[in-house]
Formats: structure tokens, C-alpha cells, sequence
């Protein structure tokens, strides 16, 4: 099984090593194996393990090589349906006061909101709620001046859009107090956030052979860049936000009816698109090619390590970084967004109406997709005046 993941007969070796010297440290202290298969059993084994030359502990990186040893020994049982201990027990989920608690169900009933906007609207309420005298005992006398001091704190260490996302979650949490009863009057007019112009940030949209090169300096001969070559190119050729790509599943792609189905991460809306051939030929070369095999996750794109968890948007970003040096293109902005900028750009530069480009990138209205215009170079050319004389 291995093998079949394209892992190489010495890391084989090495894999097999440790799992020879766990099992029979398992079977001297009379442990279940399957059950020590954990993270912390792991722990508890190199504690206890004497090396063979050293004649004690283990070295960090000796350890480093161990757990991913075992880890992979764990997957591989799974994968063979021999049931085993969770490797890392998720984390229980921080407790929240009543009025924190309330506030989370308050938000999480209102449709389009993501869960991280909602883990962010919680952090920014336990900062506002700390800076008030008595806590959360006091919010009912809130004032302006508590709101002036949250922001100018904020002001001091952190840029203006930082400072206005803040200042978005915070509107929304004293909504949630006035709605609730917790609050006379609604303070969240009161909240003066930073101005920000869409033209003063610097556009995200990278000119098309800037594209082509990032595509171009993959190589795909090489792990992962049939992986990579795929989900950039869906990207490049939908505007596609990496939670979008991240989120596709096997059962996305009808192959026979030649469409791909997407998921809007926040309003969870469906959209079908047209599956073209060089997207369908991408994704067919990595399925066939480079996805590991006997996975439990359904989701398209893995990591190319064990135990093959779906990809994170912050590996994309750090991949995209990579392909960009490669290729030599420079931008201020480098992350998985701005192949959605470039997708709407080169479309409205096209002549494409831009309702169209908005239903197709999920803007719910007009002025989402406006920000795609003001850098829609070629076409503003056309509609400049002449300059008087």
C-alpha cells in the first residue's frame, strides 16, 4: 500500500524499522497495539525507548522520524479497515459564557455567514467585552467612548483594513445587544472605522501571460505538479476562490455530462459549470496519476504526505508563492485570490456583461463585481476623453 503511494523502498525500510521495535515494545508491557497508535502513545513509546547505539534518549530529529513512522503505520491499518485510535484527538471546543454562547447561535442563524467569520465576530467580541469595566456584567452600559477606545487600540498596532474588519464584527455585536435587549440604543452607528477607497489598494489582477507562466513553471513530471496544475488551472479558468477548489469532491465532476459542480463556501449555493476539456484532461491526469489510493476522503485535493488530508488554502497560497518565483512574476498581491481577480478582469476586458461575470463568481450584487471594472485596463482605454487643448 506503500508502495502503490509512490513511497520509496529505503523510507519503506525506515517506516518499517520503528514499527518492528513499537510492536515489540507493545507486546513487553502487554498494550494493545491499535490502542497506543496515538499521538501520545507515540510519546510514551520514545520515552521509554534506549537507542541501540546511543544507550539513551533519542535524538529530536531521531523522534521526528519515528512519529511520522507510526503515523503512517496508523493510516495504513485504517485504510485496511483495522479499527485504531484517533492519531490526534480533536480539541475540544473552548467554552464560551452564556452571553458569547448566545451571540454564536445569534450569528450562525443568519444565512451566509462562514464559521471562521463567525470565530472571528467571537474573538472581536471578547476584546470589546474585556475592555469594559465590569466585563460582560457591564455591556448594557456600554458607551461611545468604549467604542472610541476599542478602535484607537487597534488603530495603534494594526493597518486600516485590519482595523475596519474589526470594526465590521464589532457593528454586528452590538446589533446582537440591541436586537437582544442588552442595549438601550444601537451603538453600532457608532463605530467609526477606518476609511478605506477601493482604488487605493493596488490591483490584484495579474495580466494574462503572467498567468500562462505561473502554469507554464509547474512541472508536472514531478509530484505534486499534476496536483498542482490542476487546481491552479480551475482557478485560472472559473475564478474560483481556493475554498471553492478546496471544497470540490469525486462526486463533483460528471464526467459524462461534462459539468462540475460547485459549492459557494458562504451561501452554499450550488453552481454547475461547463467541464472543459483542458480542465477536464488536468484533473483526469492527477485522479489517475498522482491522487494517493485507499483514502477515506472524498475531497479531490490531497496532500501528497500521509496520512493525505485535504489540502489547505495556506499550502496554496505558499505554492502559489513558489510558482510565482519560478516564474519570475512579480506582484504585490500573491495568494490564491488573484487568479479570481484575473479570471474577471480578462472577461470584462473581453466584452462579457458584468452580470454575467458576477453570477458566475456568486456576487450577489452589482457592486462586488464593480471592483473588476476599475482595472479592466483595455476597455477603459476605449471610453477615455481626449484631453483638452
Amino acid at each position: 500500500m506503500w508502495k502503490k503511494n509512490r513511497i520509496s523502498d529505503g523510507v519503506v525500510g525506515i517506516y518499517l524499522y520503528w514499527v518492528r521495535r513499537f510492536r515489540a515494545y507493545c507486546r513487553r508491557r502487554h498494550l494493545e497495539e491499535t490502542s497506543q497508535l496515538t499521538l501520545d502513545g507515540l510519546r510514551r513509546f520514545l520515552h521509554a525507548y534506549v537507542g541501540p547505539l546511543t544507550k539513551g534518549p533519542v535524538a529530536p530529529s531521531t523522534c521526528f522520524v519515528a512519529q511520522h513512522a507510526l503515523h503512517a503505520w496508523a493510516w495504513a491499518l485504517c485504510a485496511l479497515q483495522v479499527p485504531v485510535s484517533e492519531w490526534r484527538p480533536p480539541r475540544a471546543p473552548a467554552k464560551l459564557t452564556p452571553l458569547l454562547a448566545a451571540y454564536r447561535q445569534y450569528r450562525c442563524s443568519h444565512y451566509g455567514v462562514a464559521e471562521k467569520t463567525v470565530q472571528q465576530d467571537i474573538e472581536t467580541a471578547k476584546v470589546f467585552l474585556a475592555l469594559l469595566p465590569g466585563g460582560s456584567k457591564s455591556v448594557s452600559k456600554a458607551s461611545v467612548a468604549d467604542i472610541d477606545t476599542f478602535v484607537s487600540r487597534l488603530s495603534a498596532r494594526l493597518s486600516k483594513g485590519t482595523v475596519a474588519d474589526y470594526c465590521s464584527s464589532l457593528r454586528a455585536f452590538l446589533r446582537f445587544l440591541y436586537t437582544t435587549k442588552r442595549l438601550r440604543c444601537d451603538l453600532a452607528s457608532c463605530v467609526a472605522s477606518p476609511r478605506i477607497r477601493g482604488a487605493e489598494r493596488p490591483p490584484r489582477a495579474l495580466p494574462w501571460g503572467d498567468v500562462r507562466r505561473l502554469l507554464g513553471s509547474i512541472k508536472q513530471k514531478e509530484p505534486p505538479g499534476k496536483r498542482d496544475f490542476a487546481w491552479l488551472l480551475l482557478m485560472a479558468t472559473y475564478g474560483l476562490g481556493a475554498a471553492e477548489v478546496l471544497g470540490l469532491d469525486l462526486e463533483d465532476v460528471d464526467w459524462k455530462s461534462e459539468i462540475l459542480h460547485v459549492r459557494r463556501p458562504k451561501t452554499k449555493a450550488e453552481i454547475e459549470l461547463p467541464l472543459l476539456p483542458p480542465v477536464a484532461k488536468a484533473l483526469a491526469v492527477y485522479l489517475q496519476a498522482e491522487r494517493p489510493s485507499h483514502v477515506q476522503s472524498r475531497r479531490i485535493f490531497l496532500n501528497s504526505t500521509i496520512p493525505y488530508t485535504p489540502l489547505t488554502s495556506s499550502a496554496i497560497r505558499q505554492r502559489v508563492r513558489l510558482y510565482a518565483r519560478q516564474a519570475g512574476v512579480d506582484a504585490l498581491v500573491l495568494g490564491a485570490h488573484v487568479f479570481r481577480h484575473s479570471h474577471a478582469t480578462r472577461q470584462i476586458d473581453a466584452g462579457v456583461n458584468p452580470k454575467v461575470v458576477g453570477d458566475i463568481l456568486g456576487h450577489r450584487r452589482p457592486s462586488s463585481t464593480s471592483v473588476y471594472v476599475r482595472v479592466a485596463l483595455r476597455r477603459l482605454r476605449q471610453v477615455a476623453l481626449p484631453v483638452p487643448r
